[in-house]
């Protein structure tokens, strides 16, 4: 890789991959959108990839083509997950495993692999110019800074989003070396234009400084990579050396030209100290470098030994220590510069763009479909739970206090003693225009088919989940918890375990609340069939009273609490277009196009953030104000109610009073009053029939996405089971594999083995035990029994009877009754 004197770095490779087939296969499973519509776009982003992956060699044209791909990856990772299914197989450049790929299904390390070619295209592009001329060297040293910036901004904004451990050649050490190395030969080009322009010594002094110290910075990372090879590293010491001694020897050129000839001597001799520690360097460091060096060493020594001849003889100046000098002051000349086609690509895309129109922009994210699902949610509970509902509350109460007050039939049968009161035929004409019996028992049918098909999906959701609790248990039983490590069902799906109690009780108070409006319809059916039925039914259950005399008190009673019942009737008609308009606005409310405006200017502002339906919040917030005049209707609505329903009882206590005593009515007041409460409670069990189907509805969707979410969790789990359970079985059969070699070569061993001897090998001699002997004689010892007074005996030729015999090794010694004697040593055998 070392060619000249300065580095370049080398291209990442990879296989071509059809990325398209991966975003057609989330369009279609993900968005309610066909991916269809976006074939070109598809055709574009796999023809970008091929343009951006082929570019491997030194060319101007391959900048824009590797600035494209990454500037469309920036905006897509805005409309699809980073995890898009596709496995990005890339080979490192660096280090020692660079025939090794790395696969990741990740459209960040896709990205961040598309940018390091980009960084090494700028480092070859300075590489393959002319640095003999001032032009060439500086736009090398502009190549040199892009290529730093493209490293830097990886370094700190595409890395630490890729969301998994990066490849060892793009760890944090190795790219802060690299990126020091680029600033290092850019400062080097700079410096050398410097050299060929004529500048000061003093100024190109401190540009070598700042070379030196590049490269020294760029070392230090590089010893602690694991992928900067040894190669590099002595070539970044040698420079850092180099460039050291090529400062103090300007320095010097300084002092000579400013007449401080002692100082000028110091510096020669410290340039010559550092160009000697970069000469050590000398077996791994490429010819120029070396030659540069011996070069650069020949200067030195023949301008010292002037300086010295020169300082000795005429001018007889103190030299003074290295510690005494001056540090030379650094002119840094070089920065990262991130390209803006990098930095601020979505500003490069659009209708004036230079990488074309952003693709598969007319894709709305699957976020901003989630987040109108939600405020469609929010909007519906603020109208229908915060409004409508409180609305129809204070409707019913209104009605429980005619109920209470036998209103309106005590008026209706003084009004009209024979025949049917007006309000009576429009409420009995409305249930049969409606069919009212049969449209209730329609609806409780189809209200229990909405429950029964939400059961059944709930209970195939536990059943689920109760089957994979039951394999992981009867698996981990079968290799024991040691072995069967992962956590327990439970554990693992601890939200899902709750959603079966959560949906439980859902369940348990629906079924509640249908038990009570079942009761409400048997306890008024009757009523319910002679409002259905025809104005004979009608009128043999509402029996005629004679004509009453009504004095001027009850008539001027009977006219205020009409007048009462009117005001109630206004109200609540009033209320019901209230109502109606309400419900009209939120079918109106459509909050798509505010919602796409708002994701595009996310995706502009933020192109690498995934949009996420939280993001919307503030959105929400805003446009749900619209609905705070409602809201404060409610106080208003309850406040006139209060008033009405005051002169209502009011003038019903009149005229009760006024009528008090009078019975001619009673009979026909009560079944006007009967058949008006079951009018109004054939209303009361619509509408808690409606609210029904409506939360049967939206169970279901929440029991749909609780089954299906337990059949992925099944798999994931009965996959990951399969994997462990083979991991496992392989790992046992190997021990059982070992152990059953390694019996048998115990068996091998011991065939083999030559009978038990005595006589112990002579590689693994016996350490004697040291003797300790008595001070007295020994006392005579029992034939055949061993004491501590005897000795210790090695098993020597002794015959039974003690007599002496001779070794085999010392023939002409004798020794006595096989005791040992320490001046003879150890012999075995």
């Amino acid at each position: 890789m070392i060619i000249s004197n300065i580095l370049f770095l080398p291209f990442r490779r990879t296989h071509a991959v059809s990325l398209s087939t991966a975003i057609r296969q989330y369009i279609s499973t993900k968005y309610d959108q066909h991916p269809d519509m976006f074939t070109q776009d598809l055709e574009v982003i796999d023809r970008l990839r091929s343009d951006a992956i082929n570019s491997l060699e030194a060319h101007v044209s391959g900048i824009r083509k590797l600035q494209a791909y990454a500037a469309q990856l920036v905006w897509i990772g805005g409309k699809f997950p980073i995890d898009i299914g596709v496995d990005f197989t890339w080979y490192p450049a660096l280090g020692y495993n660079t025939q090794r790929p790395i696969s990741q299904n990740n459209l960040r390390f896709e990205l961040a692999n598309i940018l390091y070619n980009l960084a090494s295209l700028y480092s070859q592009l300075a590489m393959s110019l002319n640095r003999n001329t001032s032009e060439g060297l500086k736009s090398a040293c502009n190549y040199f800074c892009l290529s730093a910036g493209v490293i830097s901004y990886l370094r700190t904004d595409i890395i630490p989003e890729m969301r998994s451990t990066p490849p060892e050649d793009m760890d944090e050490m190795t790219m802060e070396s690299l990126e020091s190395l680029l600033l290092a030969q850019a400062q080097e080009c700079f410096w050398q234009k410097a050299v060929k322009d004529g500048l000061k010594d003093a100024s190109i002094a401190k540009l070598a400084a700042k070379v030196s110290d590049l490269y020294d910075q760029a070392g230090e990372f590089g010893v602690k990579s694991d992928t900067i090879s040894s190669e590099w590293i002595h070539h970044m010491t040698a420079k850092h050396h180099h460039f050291a001694a090529a400062a103090q020897y300007r320095q010097a050129c300084d002092c000579l030209e400013k007449r401080k000839y002692g100082e000028e001597v110091a510096r020669l001799k410290d340039s010559l100290l550092c160009v000697n520690e970069a000469l050590k360097e000398g077996k791994w460091i490429n010819k120029t470098v070396l030659a540069d060096l011996n070069g650069l060493k020949n200067k030195v020594q023949e301008d010292l030994r002037r300086a010295e001849n020169d300082n000795d003889v005429i001018y007889l100046l103190p030299v003074p220590p290295k510690s005494e000098l001056k540090t030379i002051d650094r002119a840094s000349m070089v920065l990262s510069k991130v390209p803006k086609e990098v930095s601020e690509s979505s500003s490069m895309l659009g209708d004036h763009g230079q990488f074309g129109q952003p693709l598969f922009a007319r894709l709305v994210p699957f976020a901003v479909h989630v987040a109108a699902s939600i405020y469609a949610e929010r909007r519906d509970r603020l109208v229908n739970s915060s409004i409508i509902d409180e609305l129809e509350g204070l409707t019913t109460k209104l009605h429980d206090l005619l109920q209470s007050l036998n209103l309106p039939g005590s008026l209706q049968a003084l009004e009209r003693p024979l025949g049917l009161p007006p309000g009576l035929v429009s409420h009995a004409e409305e249930i049969r225009q409606q069919n009212g019996l049969d449209r209730l028992y329609r609806s409780m049918e189809d209200t229990a088919k909405l429950k029964a098909n939400d059961q059944a999906t709930y209970i195939e959701g536990v059943e689920t989940l109760q089957s994979e609790a039951a394999e992981d248990s009867r698996t981990r039983g079968r290799f024991g918890t040691e072995r069967w490590t992962r956590p327990s069902s439970r554990d693992a799906a601890a939200k899902l375990y709750s959603q079966i109690e959560e949906i439980d009780g859902y369940l348990k108070s629906a079924n509640s609340s249908d038990e009570l409006v079942k009761g409400k319809l048997k306890d008024c059916e009757s009523l319910l069939r002679i409002l259905d039925g025809t104005d004979r039914d009608l009128e043999e259950f509402v029996p005629s009273s004679r004509r009453a005399t009504m004095t001027a008190k009850v008539e001027r009673e009977a006219g205020r609490l009409r007048s009462a019942l009117n005001e109630v009737s206004r109200l609540e008609n009033r209320r019901k277009r209230k109502i109606e308009g309400l419900r009209e606005k939120a079918k109106t409310d459509d909050i798509n196009t505010v919602i796409l405006a708002e994701a595009a200017r996310l995706e502009r502002e933020y192109p690498m953030q995934k949009i996420e339906a939280g993001q919307f919040e503030d959105l929400f917030e805003r446009r749900l104000q619209r609905y705070d005049s409602d809201r404060a209707m409610i106080s208003e609505e309850q406040e006139e109610q209060e008033q009405i329903a005051f002169r209502l009882q009011e003038t019903n206590t009149s005229f009760f009073n006024a009528r008090r005593g009078d019975t001619s009515t009673k009979e026909r007041e009560q079944a006007l009053q009967k058949l008006e409460n079951a009018y109004f409670k054939y209303k009361e069990i619509i509408s808690n029939l409606d609210v029904g189907r409506k939360f049967y509805n939206d169970l279901a969707k929440i029991v749909g996405r609780f089954r299906d979410e337990s059949k992925s969790f099944a798999y994931q789990r009965r996959s990951e089971a399969g994997r462990m359970e083979s991991d496992l079985s392989n790992a046992m059969s190997s021990l059982n594999i070992s152990q059953t070699n390694a019996l048998q070569q115990q068996r091998h061993h011991e065939i083999h083995m030559p009978p038990y001897s005595i006589k112990a090998p002579a590689e693994q001699p016996l350490t004697a035990p040291v003797p300790t002997r008595a001070a007295a004689a020994p006392p005579p010892a029992s034939p055949g029994m061993w004491t501590p007074e005897m000795g210790i005996k090695f098993g020597g030729n002794a015959s039974l009877n003690g007599n002496v015999q001779q070794a085999p090794n010392n023939p002409g010694t004798k020794v006595r009754g096989g005791q040992w004697d320490p001046s003879r040593g150890l012999q075995f055998g």
